[in-house]
């Protein structure tokens, strides 16, 4: 049975990653910044451990028979009330680097990094899939902008330590991936807002008009939890050194189609949302990402079409499996 030791794990990606990868026979120990995980990952048979991992000598601590590591702490600009980019250099930098010493340290050869897609921010606006392997860049302004910089200067240090150590690397670049959570709000510049897929999500529950922005046919990479946990799994057994691999499915969903697809789904049966356009306000961006090196090297082949995602979060969201750890919508209002 593999060892994983998985950094953020209290977070929606580790939280997730944690359950899918015990799940699937792996022996995981989950490591979080929060003091309390209110026994939630206990009763899933799986350790763990309160640690800021700017703590290097907590990572001491840490287990040294280790098959991979899975590294997805840091903050984040969704998270940040107000604005405070100290944290960034502060969690993704000196954390990262802790990280990569605690892997050499203890001879894991393995690392699977989450890396945000703000750095290719300066290729939206195109149909032309996205290859992972761009130059990647920092937005130059905006709330997205340090923690760009934070997180390119992790990827420049990870790749010193494969070609420095060998430890083999496998950088997933992430889209939104859409997951149940039972807060439905995220932060813009440290302003509080409703996510918009949320918002559109509950006017289509209490039957309420919708309003489509912009181009209709605007399109964007819509990921769900449950294919970024197969390819962590499958970053976890690949045989090959590892890169950056995009995350995605290769197709985009119109902003039309997102919208009627989550009426379709999450509207009363007698009362359907009904939808309007306005393209006098802004589109939404549009993108999509190139995932011939993700199914390539890896072996991934996407298992949820946008309409699945949408039913599985429905009966994500029903049961309510990770209530122990995040608490109830009542508790984000």
């Amino acid at each position: 049975m593999k060892k994983i030791v998985l950094f953020g794990a209290t977070g929606t990606l580790g939280a997730y990653t944690a359950i899918d990868l015990k799940e699937n026979g792996y022996d995981v120990f989950a490591i979080g910044k929060r003091r309390s995980d209110n026994s939630f990952f206990h009763n899933n048979n799986i350790e763990y451990l309160s640690l800021d991992i700017v703590d290097d000598e907590g990572l001491k601590k840490l287990p040294t028979n280790v098959d991979s590591i899975i590294h997805f702490a840091g903050t984040m600009p969704a998270h940040m009330d107000g604005y405070m980019p100290k944290d960034y250099l502060r969690s993704i930098i000196l954390g990262t680097y802790n990280i990569l010493e605690y892997a050499n340290r203890i001879g894991c050869k393995r690392l699977v990094f989450s890396q945000s897609i703000a750095d290719i921010l300066y290729l939206f606006g195109t149909t032309e899939p996205i290859l992972p392997d761009v130059e990647r860049r920092n937005p130059e302004v905006g709330d997205h902008s340090m923690y760009s910089i934070s997180k390119n200067a992790a990827v420049n240090m990870i790749e010193h330590y494969y070609y420095q150590y060998g430890i083999k690397r496998f950088i997933l670049r992430l889209p939104t991936i859409y997951a149940y959570h039972p807060n439905p709000f995220y932060y813009v510049n440290g302003i509080k807002k409703w996510m918009g897929f949320r918002l559109i999500m509950d006017k289509a529950m209490k039957g309420e008009p919708i309003e489509i922005w912009g181009d209709p046919k605007s399109s964007k990479e819509i990921v769900y939890v449950k294919d970024f946990t197969q390819i962590v799994q499958r970053s976890i057994e690949a045989e090959c050194d590892g890169g950056l691999y995009n995350v995605g499915r290769g197709v985009g969903v119109s902003m039309e189609e997102q919208v009627r697809g989550i009426v379709d789904v999450f509207s009363p049966t007698r009362k359907k949302s009904v939808i309007s356009y306005n393209v006098e306000k802004p589109s939404s961006p549009q993108f999509v990402l190139d995932i011939k090196k993700t199914q390539g090297d890896l072996g991934y082949i996407p298992k949820f079409n946008y309409r699945e995602y949408l039913i599985d979060y429905k009966k994500e969201k029903e049961k309510q499996f990770f209530q122990g750890l995040w608490g109830t919508e009542d508790n984000y209002y």
